[in-house]
Formats: C-alpha cells, structure tokens, sequence
C-alpha cells in the first residue's frame, strides 16, 4: 500500500503526521509512506529527521492584512496543484491523509479530485480553514474533541484523539529521581510563550519563597533574557532554567502540576498522563482555536485556565495556591485523565488502512 500524507508549518501539525507514519508502518511494515509539505517551513527539515521522505511545494498563506499581494500567493498555489498532480501519478498512492497546514490543502484537495479517498485529522476543539475547506471532500475526518459536528458531517467524525509521543507513557512517576517537596512544570514550547515567561520572571522571588521545585523551560527565542533574570534573581537552586528539555517523559513523571498553553499535542499529552494543568491560551493562533482547547478541558473541572492578558499578575499565584491544594490537584488529576484517548496514532492508522483496502 502507499499513503501520501501532507501537512505542517507548525510542530502541531508535524508531530500528529509523523506519528501516524510510524503507526503505519507497524502495521504494515511493507508501506510506502510520501510526505507533501510546504517549501521554507518546519516540516522540510523535521520529516526527514524521522525518517521519510519528503516533497515541497511553493504554497503560501493568504496575506489578508495587504490583499493585493496575493496574486503572486495565487500564482503559487496554482504551481502547487500541478505539481502535486504529477506527485500523485507517480506515486499512486492509495489513501491522503492531511493534518492541516498550507500544504495539505493544496495536496488533498488535488488528490480527492483524481479519486483518491483522503482522511483528515483535525487536532483542535476549534476545527481549521484547511479541514474546513476539505470536509466534503473527504472519506473520514479524526478528531479530538467531542462536538466536532458543528464543523464536519457527522457521519464521517471518528473520535480518536491527538497521537502523543510514544516514548511520553514509558516512564512511570515511581520510577523516577525526586527530591522532598513539590515540583512545578512550565512549558512554553520549543519557541517559548513570551507572556509565561514574563509572568515567571516576575515571579520568582514568590516561587522561590514557596519552597517548591520548579522547571522552567523558556524555549530558545526567551532564553537569554530568562536566564538573566533567574541569575538576578540569585541563581536559585530550586529553579531551573532550561530553553530546551530533552528528557520530557521524566520531567513530566516528576510534576505535581502543568503550567502549559494550550495546542493541540499539549493538551493530549497532558490527558493521556493526568496532569493537574493551568492552561495560557496562546492569542496568536487562527480563531482563537486554543482557548477552544482549553475550555473542552476546563467545562469538564479537568484544568484551570488564565487568560494570556491576566498571566503577569495571576499566573504565579494561581499556580502556587494550586499546587498546595491537594484535593484540587487529586480533582484535575481524575478529571483530565476521562478525557484521553489512548493509542490514538494507531486508531487512526487503521482507519487509514481501511480505506486503503476499500
């Protein structure tokens, strides 16, 4: 069987492609797997590092603050369909599967014209303009969330869940190094969230009169002016400060709580493990679609969420206060973890396969 999957411009959509890849190939170890991504983003360099090859196309976003510069955005997306149009007939792939991203638009709707069937993930709680488009298209649409009939037809939604990384459930909490006392987890992403880093920066002389453990992961765009404040701050010893954690699994094992935004991939990972969360909705994504996220979660007494305009004066507090709370902490904790969905890549994959074998 052969399988084109397409999609990307961000980890969100890359991470929830490459797992279903991996899937599929455990369940077919003969697979032939092609990967359609867009020139220039992250997709380019990340799919090739997890093993399979891929093919870029010129297409673009839309400039909806200068319409007039979209001719030439048109000009290429129109190159993208002839190209991919090429791809497919040399490739002949036997299923589409598109996660979202630019890419994936210009893929799966050339594919669903030559007859190809496709499927869609769709990882938010707030669906996207590229699975919007593509929803009549497709044969089957996974989702996350539940209530997803307002944006695709019913009778194709399968409720599977975001795929997480494999390794994440591998390490159990008792099996893991922790010192006495409470441990706090923030996490902004591989680039960060300004406005979480901002809010512990100013908080740092309440976390360190806390007495609890605190992992600070800054991403790489915050991490010099986050350490110079952690190195004003004294250098505590309870404090660490790391742009990049490459050891998640344990880092996650250790926390009694989550400070995180609020994608897709976070949030299931976040159920899958059980984690008490405060959730800071990113406001720089399309329609808001985390604050989506995160309310899925907070209707179901299963996270906390503080707005991205309130962090600086509520966030450390509100996580403090939390986190000696152990009756709130054993609800969150009970809570999120009804809301995962395990094995989700391999669910996926096998609808994959059903539609490879119709």
């Amino acid at each position: 069987m052969r399988y084109l999957i397409s999609g990307g411009g961000t980890g969100g959509h890359i991470f929830p492609a490459v797992s279903i890849a991996n899937a599929l190939k455990e369940l077919d170890p003969e697979a032939e797997i092609l990967f359609i991504g867009a020139l220039g983003r992250m997709e380019m360099e990340r799919v090739p590092q997890a093993g399979y090859e891929i093919v870029g196309l010129p297409v673009r976003g839309f400039n909806r603050a200068q319409p007039w510069k979209n001719i030439s955005v048109l000009w290429d997306l129109f190159k993208s369909l002839r190209q991919v149009k090429k791809i497919i007939r040399d490739f002949r792939p036997d299923v589409g599967v598109g996660v979202g991203g630019y890419a994936s638009g210009a893929a799966m709707w050339q594919a669903a014209r030559m007859g190809i069937p496709i499927l869609l993930q769709e990882q938010n709680g707030f669906a996207g303009v590229t699975n919007k488009l593509l929803r009549n298209k497709a044969a089957k649409i996974c989702v996350a969330y539940e209530g997803m009939e307002r944006f695709f037809p019913a009778e194709k939604i399968i409720l599977t869940g975001n795929p997480v990384r494999q390794n994440l459930t591998n390490v159990q909490r008792d099996n893991v190094q922790r010192t006495k006392g409470k441990h706090l987890l923030i996490i902004g992403g591989s680039l960060g969230a300004r406005t979480i880093n901002e809010a512990v920066a100013a908080g740092l002389e309440q976390l360190k009169a806390a007495g609890i453990h605190v992992v600070w992961q800054t991403g790489k765009t915050y991490y010099d002016q986050c350490r110079a404040a952690w190195e004003a701050a004294g250098k505590p010893e309870a404090i660490e400060c790391r742009d990049f954690l490459s050891d998640m699994p344990e880092r996650y094992a250790q926390a009694d709580l989550v400070i995180s935004r609020a994608g897709a991939s976070s949030i299931s990972e976040l159920c899958l493990l059980g984690k008490p969360a405060i959730l800071v909705p990113s406001p720089n994504v399309a329609e808001d679609h985390q604050t989506h996220n995160a309310m899925a979660l907070v209707n179901r007494d299963a996270a906390v969420l503080v707005k991205d305009s309130e962090a600086s004066g509520k966030l450390i507090p509100t996580a403090l206060e939390l986190i000696r709370d152990e009756q709130r902490l054993e609800s969150l904790h009970t809570h999120i973890l009804t809301l995962a969905q395990k094995d989700s890549a391999r669910r996926i994959a096998e609808e994959v396969m059903k539609l490879a074998k119709r």
